[in-house]
């Protein structure tokens, strides 16, 4: 059953028409918050990045990464 300002999924949907200044106000708001997400996404990725490799430099075998006499190159 579909009343006069709800979708079906029950999100609330506004049928007034917007001034112009207002409807742009709110896309650039959506574009900085959006921007920001994805920001913080990568900043987050970055960091699991970081420690699986900070995980595998401690667990794996140190002749592997240090082989021997590799301070003399």
């Amino acid at each position: 059953m579909q009343r006069a300002g709800v979708e079906e999924i029950g999100t609330m949907v506004e049928s007034r028409i917007k001034p112009y200044q207002q409807q742009v106000a709110e896309k650039e708001a959506r574009e900085r918050q959006r921007r920001v997400y994805r920001r913080n996404q990568v900043f987050g990725l970055l960091l699991i990045a970081a420690a699986a490799c900070v995980w595998w430099l401690f667990h794996t075998n140190p002749k592997w990464i240090f082989p021997a006499g590799w301070w003399r190159w």
